[in-house]
């Protein structure tokens, strides 16, 4: 923390600017050593969040003075003094011309001039550490930056901006203040009544308990809005699962044949629909087989359903069902998956009824009728896998989405202790009993933000960063 740190901070490639950042103690020696303005003076620093035209110079390795040095650049550079920062210290931005070979130079010039090169999110970690933001906030810095599609972005920016940390806050605070008063009645039993308190404290944590389960299912739906959906389509050959994938995807990835046992693998895109990216499997047709190759590209398929989030069921309404159609559906049937049947060729001759195939599913199956060869029913399965998961459009001011695995194990837990104080209360336990389960909870929401956790863990975390960020 105390050494000064650079790095370039967008892309290694030709691109119209370049940003070197420095962040740390001597960020403004090093800019006015290696910084002149238009005049040939030095840049004047007394006021932050100033931009100043000027020329960046190859400082001597010597003495490492611009003076003697040529021009390496024409430049823009803002300074921001801490703690009104990104890191929370002097920070000093260098805008050039965006070459990949003039970044390097500018990069190298700083270095000479006495910074390090910044470590993996060292500048978010610095943020971090000078309590600029909580770790669930630096989190979202990389989501932001990951994010796959519309729905992630704005879940991300919203976790970004402190709406989970809020919600955190509001659950530690209350908690701590029950534990602080049953702490101190026990230490001052003559002036504090912990008579008539359980009845309170039965309330507050009822209420933590339901604000935990509300973020817990939020996380759910966090997991798929950032990683996508897992769906698999399942179907007997020759039902049009790939012609499917290649209307969802608009073009033309799986092989289209007449020839039932086409697709002997699963085929693998990435795509969004309505904001929502699906990572989609076009499998091979479940059917009885001799031929070995058919047969693993049959396994696969369903190994492939047994990891899901979401199946659809392609069946085919022109031929009547058979054998292969009630395995897929026997499947489904025996597995908590959730689920789409699409009743695919309606634009022909039907020989199977929506009725007829509904009565097979245990759950009422939604079955929507659909052409993958002219895109009739596209709009209604868009539709249809919105409403699934996230039951209907989502406001994203007002909606909370945690996406991190970590995040939702701490809940987890916080939620366990906050049901053991309920049950203890319950069960008529002493008091000093529920002060225990009352702090666990709060450290593990304290895991969430940040001001529970272990220097390991907040390394590994910011490694994940890329190198300017």
């Amino acid at each position: 923390m105390s050494d000064t740190i650079a790095a370039i901070a967008t892309g290694l490639t030709e691109s119209g600017i370049g940003i070197v950042r420095i962040s740390g103690n001597d960020s403004y020696r090093i800019i006015s050593e290696i910084f002149r303005t238009k005049s040939g003076g030095r840049i004047d620093l007394g006021e932050s969040h100033r931009v100043h035209y000027g020329f960046i110079y190859n400082v001597s390795r010597e003495t490492s003075d611009c003076e003697t040095g040529d021009v390496l650049d024409e430049v823009l550079v803002l300074n921001m003094k801490g703690p009104r920062s990104y890191t929370g210290e002097d920070t000093v931005e260098i805008d050039c011309h965006g070459g990949v070979l003039m970044m390097k130079k500018i990069f190298e010039n700083v270095l000479r001039a006495g910074a390090r090169p910044a470590e993996p999110g060292e500048f978010t970690k610095r943020a971090f550490l000078n309590g600029r933001i909580d770790l669930s906030q630096a989190e979202a810095v990389i989501d932001v930056i990951n994010a796959k599609n519309t729905r992630a972005l704005k879940a991300s920016v919203a976790q970004l901006r402190g709406r989970a940390s809020e919600r955190i806050k509001e659950i530690r605070a209350v908690l701590l203040e029950d534990t602080a008063y049953i702490e101190a009645a026990l230490d001052d039993p003559e002036h504090i009544e912990l008579e008539g308190f359980e009845e309170k404290l039965e309330g507050d944590v009822r209420r933590a308990v339901n604000e935990i389960k509300e973020l817990l299912r939020s996380s759910e739906n966090g997991k798929l809005i950032k990683e996508g959906i897992n769906t698999v389509i399942l179907g007997k050959p020759n039902a049009g699962k790939s012609s499917l994938l290649n209307m969802l995807i608009g073009e033309d990835r799986a092989i289209v044949t007449d020839i039932a046992g086409t697709t002997r693998d699963t085929l693998e895109a990435s795509f969004n629909l309505s904001g929502i990216t699906l990572n989609i499997k076009d499998t091979a047709g479940i059917r009885d087989t001799e031929d070995k190759v058919e047969k693993i590209g049959i396994e696969r398929a369903l190994g492939a359903a047994e990891e899901a989030d979401l199946l659809i069921f392609v069946a085919d309404s022109s031929v009547s069902l058979d054998d292969s159609d009630r395995e897929i559906i026997d499947f489904i049937n025996s597995h908590e998956k959730r689920f789409l049947v699409l009743l695919n060729k309606s634009d022909l001759n039907s020989r199977t009824e929506e009725r007829e195939l509904s009565e097979l599913f245990e759950k009422k199956p939604r079955i929507l009728p659909m052409s993958a060869k002219t895109g009739l029913g596209l709009e209604n399965l868009e539709k249809a896998i919105e409403e699934m998961f996230y039951s209907g459009e989502i406001n994203y001011n007002d909606e909370i989405f945690l996406t991190s695995e970590r995040q939702k194990t701490a809940l987890s837990n916080a939620l366990e202790a906050t049901e053991q104080v309920i049950e203890s209360i319950e069960a008529g336990m002493s008091e000093d009993f529920f002060t225990i389960d009352l702090m666990r909870a709060y450290e593990e929401l304290g895991y969430i933000i940040g001001e529970e956790v272990k220097e390991d863990l907040a390394d590994e975390i910011f490694s994940k960063f890329c190198m300017g960020k």
